[in-house]
């Protein structure tokens, strides 16, 4: 139980800021379909995925997968309805990743007032702010990856002149299938043949290691 809880508590977190973040930008730029739906809420029931919150990280736990992911339910957005919706897609998109950031900034920060609690509640929220600070900044790190539909696909489109976005906008089909070739598949083939192929794995956790070091130092934890 006490394992559950230093991990369940800041995945839920996690997961639900940044999905409400979505919804909330969308809303104050003009589009407020995930609004009429509740789903800009901090209730995580609004927006946990069966498979792909709950099956699927599960499944790659067993599995002693090379990456463990999942996703939540995606808040529905009306591009169409955006103000500028070239412009507002990519602040919509980049709304997750930056509550995310802050969530994790905000983990660092509370570390401070661990010091001044009884040992057994201080090593709880010690646990759990570690935890917090760790999926927060792989969350942020993995949804940039610049693939539709994760975030950073979407930032992707929207920068891109509109002759180069289109043909990237046209992999969101198929986006997850080739994160879970690229994360899984590729490394344990590589495993077979006695070479390493997790090169996106090892970019992603340079990555994340490399940002946490950063939000550590900002926040006079290093």
């Amino acid at each position: 139980m006490y394992l559950a809880t230093i991990w369940i508590i800041p995945v839920i977190i996690a997961i639900t800021f940044h999905e409400a973040a979505h919804g909330f930008v969308a809303h104050l730029l003009g589009d407020d379909t995930a609004w009429r739906l509740v789903r800009v809420s901090f209730n995580p029931l609004k927006h946990i995925d069966p498979f792909g919150t709950v099956l699927l990280p599960g499944m790659l736990l067993l599995l002693h997968a090379p990456f463990l992911f999942g996703y939540a339910k995606p808040v529905p957005v009306n591009f169409r309805a955006l103000r500028n919706p070239r412009r507002d897609m990519v602040l919509v998109a980049a709304a997750g990743p930056a509550m995310n950031f802050a969530l994790a900034v905000v983990a660092a920060l509370m570390f401070h007032i661990v010091g001044f609690l009884p040992a057994t509640g201080a090593q709880w929220l010690a646990e759990n702010l570690k935890n917090a600070l760790i999926i927060n900044v792989v969350l942020a790190v993995f949804n940039l990856f610049p693939l539709p539909p994760l975030d950073g696909g979407r930032i992707l489109v929207g920068a891109l002149p509109p002759a180069v976005a289109a043909p990237v906008a046209r992999l969101e089909p198929y986006g997850m299938l080739i994160l879970i070739g690229l994360l899984i598949v590729l490394p344990m083939l590589g495993a077979q043949l006695g070479v390493d192929l997790s090169i996106v794995s090892h970019v992603l956790a340079v990555s994340t290691g490399a940002v946490i070091n950063v939000v550590l130092h900002l926040t006079g934890n290093a």
